[in-house]
């Protein structure tokens, strides 16, 4: 069986790594456990909704030149 290396996680259990470079990291941390429990569950994912709410997340400010 493969072994995978433990990486740091968050008191919640979400990988720190996903957290990184986000603006909010509590709301993104929020959305990946929210979408988490959907999958589990079988209930349908608005995957719309999640790709926008990381996009956002991502988005780099720009500064005026």
């Amino acid at each position: 069986m493969r072994k995978f290396k433990k990486v740091a996680k968050t008191k919640s259990g979400v990988p720190k790594k996903y957290l990184s470079g986000a603006k909010s990291k509590s709301a993104k941390e929020k959305e990946i456990l929210d979408t988490k429990r959907k999958y589990k569950a079988g209930l349908s994912i608005d995957v719309k909704k999640v790709s926008k709410s990381r996009a956002k997340q991502a988005q780099k400010k720009t500064s005026k030149r």
